[in-house]
């Protein structure tokens, strides 16, 4: 007799996470609360909620909350303001959504008196890691559940066979042979691995794209949008001032109609092992190309590249699941102060997969016309002053030189 009452499980509603919450009934014999976070993946939600009543779920068990603006405003925001690249290219679209879904799992299970949570990624991923930091960050104290480095149904026959058993609903796609990738979206991107995608010469399937058309496929004419920025962060479009969640809407619905934001990555997971995936960023593709031009224009040069010499920590605390860490929400404090300036307008060309900086400008800019002119700048700069600069920064070198050829 298993000494958990009561469990949160994050809960999709899909084939996994139903089989996970009927073999949490079975195995644990424990009270279950079902929690379906919407951060704009793009789903009708209120299957999930039939499908958990279906398996014995109490109404007051199931959450399905709208997280969408927390999400971008709490968590992709503060991450965009720092630049964050992981590998030099993935832009986290999977790693920022697992701390807001730990934190509301957490306070769900303190609402309801839940002494253990439970999630549904497997023991190869991530996921799991970015998950149970959080939990025990928020919760020290929490029983957590992984059902996949518990159970032995690691294989899709075997959960087909027991959702069948269990009498699950089983969608016609897993019946026929299941979707040909493992897809995970919210609002900044939608990700694909799996199946196809395991052999990495592999060219990914035009198919299998759902936000973008392909570069060759979208409009001949350019896109051109403004973006105005407050603090870092992006407060309107064209003119328009939109919630941060509306902002990232908009800028995916452009970014996709102009074939922008597609990757093909193989990346080193924190497990150890390399995986191959495709991600869609298109509005994440925007909003970095414009957050680096306003900064180029008011960011002070050894501030701007301190971030940059930053940047890489900062990505890989997020890749890994270190949000909730002290480490990054100290970083978190430097690169908020650094943005207190970051204010003005970037004027992007958006054409056939490329987004281009066509103009920017500031009422906060470090941008001085008069000494950066090719024409007379009227005693703006002394160029004379150059000299010296150049000879201190030289000393070492022509020491090092003339030491050099003394020994030969």
């Amino acid at each position: 007799m298993s000494d958990i009452k009561k469990v949160v499980l994050a809960y999709s509603g899909g084939l996994d996470t139903s089989v996970i919450l009927k073999w949490l009934q079975d195995h644990y014999d424990c009270e279950i609360v079902t929690f379906t976070a919407d951060i704009g993946q793009g789903e009708e939600l209120e299957p999930a909620r039939k499908k958990a009543l279906l398996l014995g779920i109490k109404p007051e068990n199931i959450f399905i909350d709208d997280l969408r603006e927390e999400f971008v405003r709490d968590f992709v925001y503060p991450m965009f303001r720092a630049n964050a690249l992981y590998e030099g290219e993935y832009l986290l679209g999977t790693s920022i959504a697992r701390p807001l879904i730990a934190k509301r799992q957490i306070e769900i299970a303190r609402k309801t008196g839940a002494t253990a949570v439970a999630h549904g990624a497997t023991g190869k991923g991530n996921d799991q890691v970015r998950f149970e930091l959080g939990y025990y960050a928020l919760e020290p104290g929490i029983r957590v559940i992984a059902p996949w480095r518990e159970w032995d149904l690691l294989s899709r026959e075997k959960l087909l066979a027991y959702a069948e058993k269990a009498g699950i609903p089983i969608d016609m796609k897993h019946k026929a042979g299941g979707a040909p990738y493992s897809m995970d979206a919210n609002l900044l991107h939608i990700s694909f691995e799996g199946r196809h995608l395991e052999d990495p010469k592999a060219e990914a399937e035009e198919a299998m794209w759902r936000w973008t058309v392909a570069p060759e496929a979208a409009p001949d004419e350019a896109r051109f949008v403004d973006l105005e920025f407050k603090k870092g962060d992006i407060v309107a479009i064209d003119g328009a001032r939109l919630s941060c969640a509306e902002i990232l809407t908009r800028l995916n619905e452009l970014g996709g109609q102009n074939g922008i934001g597609r990757l093909d990555l193989v990346e080193n997971r924190y497990v150890g092992m390399k995986s191959r995936g495709c991600y869609e960023t298109p509005g994440g593709t925007i909003m970095l190309k414009a957050h680096r031009a306003i900064e180029s224009i008011t960011l002070d040069r050894e501030v701007a590249h301190l971030k940059d010499d930053l940047m890489p920590r900062y990505a890989a605390l997020v890749y890994n699941g270190y949000w909730w860490s002290p480490e990054r929400r100290a970083l978190q404090v430097l690169i908020d102060h650094t943005q207190a300036e970051v204010e003005g307008w970037v004027r992007l060309k958006l054409y056939k997969g490329s987004v281009s900086v066509v103009a920017r400008d500031s009422q906060k800019t470090l941008f001085d016309q008069n000494i950066a002119t090719f024409d007379d700048d009227g005693g703006a700069y002394d160029q004379k002053d150059a000299q010296g600069f150049i000879k201190l920064n030289a000393l070492r070198l022509r020491i090092a030189e003339i030491a050099r050829r003394k020994r030969l």
